[in-house]
């Protein structure tokens, strides 16, 4: 009786081990998921895997008599009334010198509306050398009704573009945004209806 009553516990502990097992590893598995999103952006952002520029603080001092031309394109998500365009449709530069383009918002709308642009560049591969120094993307953007404002982007390519061989007979990049609508307030409008281009760097 005693050898029963010893072994129904034991089993009770194995069962309460194996239920917290469980639970972790779901926590644990919940816990990931949502750490994936940020990871892979951070990863993105390193490598530029997936057509993801880099940032720059400065200009590179070399400049190679090497051509690369530049596209550019412009996308607005449903439930944005915005017309959204670049100014200039593509512009070629030599690789390490820093240009500078200009994309227009133009709000439809009769009330303030705002958005927030996200980006790529294609080929991906070529997103690893191509540096923004200023640009628009990811910040918060609002428009007033019937406005139109130009939103600058300053970029160069990175002089180790021509040492990659997966890119440097690549002649054409692609770099393109996306404005999805924003749904804020009245009062965060108010402080984002400026009139301005956004000027923070990511």
């Amino acid at each position: 009786m005693a050898e029963t009553t010893s072994k129904s516990r034991n089993d009770k502990s194995i069962n309460k081990t194996i239920a917290a097992a469980c639970v972790c590893f779901v926590a644990g598995m919940v816990g990931m998921s949502y750490a994936a999103v940020p990871l892979y952006e951070l990863f993105c952002r390193v490598t530029g895997y997936g057509g993801t520029t880099q940032r720059a603080e400065v200009a590179p001092n070399t400049i190679i008599d090497h051509e690369i031309t530049v596209r550019f394109d412009a996308n607005v998500a449903s439930g944005l009334n915005w017309d959204f365009e670049p100014v200039e449709k593509k512009m070629t530069l030599k690789v390490g010198e820093t240009e500078q383009g200009f994309y227009r918002i133009t709000n439809l709308d009769g009330i303030t509306t705002a958005g927030t642009a996200s980006f790529n560049v294609s080929p991906p591969a070529a997103g690893a050398y191509f540096n923004k120094l200023e640009c628009f993307c990811f910040t918060e953007q609002a428009v007033k009704g019937g406005e139109s404002i130009d939103m600058p982007v300053i970029f160069f390519i990175d002089p180790a573009y021509l040492e990659d061989r997966d890119v440097k007979d690549v002649t054409t990049i692609t770099l393109s945004y996306t404005y999805f609508p924003t749904d804020l307030d009245e009062e965060e409008l108010a402080r984002l209806d400026t009139g301005t281009s956004g000027e923070q760097l990511q």
